[in-house]
């Protein structure tokens, strides 16, 4: 009796190179570097980091969808 493999897994989708996005710009320093502008009376770093979520959200669904 053959015994069947099943299908080789290839993680290496070029897609996957944006998951990169939300771990490298969150550590640029110079994106910090200020407090204006204020966005609802909260200061550039509060809101910036809000913004960084949502990178991290839109990357994650745009591989997600991409790849599967």
């Amino acid at each position: 009796m053959p015994v069947d493999k099943p299908p080789a897994r290839s993680d290496r989708s070029p897609w996957n190179w944006l998951l990169l996005l939300p771990i490298v710009i969150p550590l640029l320093p110079f994106l910090f570097n200020a407090v204006e502008p204020r966005l609802f009376g909260f200061p550039l770093f509060y809101w910036l980091q809000l913004a960084f979520i949502l990178l991290g959200v839109v990357c994650t669904t745009i591989v997600y969808r991409m790849t599967r």
